[in-house]
């Protein structure tokens, strides 16, 4: 066995020890395919107020750009599917948002990988990302074979549908690359058919600025009066994309205890949302992603559904 495959082995059975689900390796240059889909994106401004996704655009598309002499897109898989559900008389919110805010959690597994890497391999320089710099990580992950982009624009994969995070460690050393998988998504429409604000507006084209995620999480302002009474509940983030995916039929439930709920978040009701003070605010979502809404972006999207 050669060293660069050797070297692929290795880090694929470390992140396999570290709890990610998968891991595929692509090599680091331009990504040609996605450059139109995402100048013409942004130029029908379907990134709505989201103004940081015009930052960079060159970095977005080339890790190059990102990391010096990058050689290989190490991409992972970190399962977030719960055991358990919120109790359904509650304001929902994301499944991704029950435990403590994964850019933590994840970001010291990248980190334990890239020591890993260099205490093992030797002298191999690179970055931890995660959701927290301008990497188009579904392309990336799509390209080292973690899966396909579905319709709704999400990562998926047949044996473990859709219900986890990506990230990556972009670095100087050259290892085996994976192939691209195949689209099986087919004929079904399950996505486009439910996404109660038409956000998905063609197969494989989400509006963001009509995602009721956008709404709940990323818009600073007052909630669009037309919305209204479509959000179907939602007060953080939205999952019906993925919940009426037919792959996330073979969602198991991930084993990372920081993920595990926090039981309060589980057993509130709708009154428990509507009467929350900012001081429990505070405690119960200190580690949790939804400390992004602030307080009172919260309160106004409970308002918004009463």
């Amino acid at each position: 066995m050669n060293s660069k495959s050797k070297y692929t082995q290795f880090i694929k059975s470390e992140a396999k020890r570290l709890g990610f689900l998968s891991c595929g390796v692509s090599k680091a240059g331009f990504l040609e395919q996605e450059a139109p889909r995402l100048e013409d994106w942004l130029k029908k401004n379907r990134n709505g107020q989201m103004s940081y996704m015009e930052n960079n655009f060159d970095k977005r598309l080339d890790p190059t750009l990102l990391v010096d002499d990058a050689k290989s897109v190490i991409s992972l898989l970190l399962n977030y599917y719960p055991s358990e559900i919120q109790n359904q008389d509650s304001y929902k919110i994301s499944k991704y948002a029950y435990g403590q805010d994964y850019h933590f959690v994840i970001k010291e597994k990248l980190n334990e990988l890239l020591n890993s890497i260099q205490e093992n391999i030797g002298s191999v320089s690179g970055r931890a990302f995660v959701d927290s710099a301008p990497v188009l990580d579904k392309a990336w992950a799509a390209k080292s074979g973690l899966g396909w982009i579905g319709k709704n624009s999400n990562l998926l994969t047949q044996k473990v549908g859709s219900f986890y995070f990506i990230a990556e460690l972009i670095i100087d050393l050259d290892l085996d690359y994976d192939n691209a998988t195949t689209d099986h998504c087919g004929s079904c429409t399950a996505c486009i058919d439910a996404c109660p604000t038409e956000a998905i507006v063609s197969p494989y084209v989400v509006d963001g600025s009509k995602c009721i995620s956008y709404f709940t999480i990323e818009l600073k302002e007052n909630l669009p009066l037309e919305m209204k009474g479509q959000f179907d509940d939602w007060a953080f983030g939205c999952d019906i994309c993925q919940d009426v995916c037919p792959w996330n039929k073979f969602s198991k439930a991930h084993n990372e205890p920081l993920f595990n709920p926090n039981p309060e978040i589980l057993s509130m009701s709708k009154r428990d949302w509507e009467e929350i003070t900012e001081e429990t605010f505070r405690v119960v979502f200190k580690d949790s992603p939804i400390k992004r809404t602030k307080f009172k972006g919260l309160q106004r999207n409970i308002d918004f559904l009463k």
